[in-house]
């Protein structure tokens, strides 16, 4: 019930400053400036607690995508050694080209032309 309590301080508020003391009726406009301040504040509660509710949300589902954090790095890591392999493999051994003529595959050095 603090939304209510809340909503009926910020009414009384409003109409403390205008009210001269006296035990004058409200009229129309008044009563209905008064429902409305009312339903507004019970809005900004609703909208508040909803926030609050996504804010959570949005916190566990950070929290899952750390849990996989290590599980990335790993993968990454295996990625940079496999590009690496075959870097070395290129530098290493040549490029192997196909002879135009005969179909067969042949590798030709490093520093030999193609």
């Amino acid at each position: 019930m603090a939304t209510h309590s809340r909503s009926t301080s910020i009414v009384s508020r409003s109409m403390g400053a205008g009210d001269s003391g006296g035990a004058r009726e409200k009229t129309r406009f008044e009563q209905q400036r008064e429902a409305l301040i009312g339903e507004i504040a019970m809005s900004f509660e609703h909208v508040l607690a909803n926030i609050n509710k996504l804010n959570r949300s949005l916190e566990a589902v950070v929290a899952v995508g750390n849990e996989f954090s290590s599980v990335e790095a790993l993968w990454s890591q295996f990625e940079n050694v496999m590009a690496k392999d075959e870097d070395e493999g290129k530098a290493a051994g040549g490029d192997e080209q196909e002879h135009p003529e005969g179909g067969e595959r042949y590798t030709t050095p490093k520093d030999e032309p193609a």
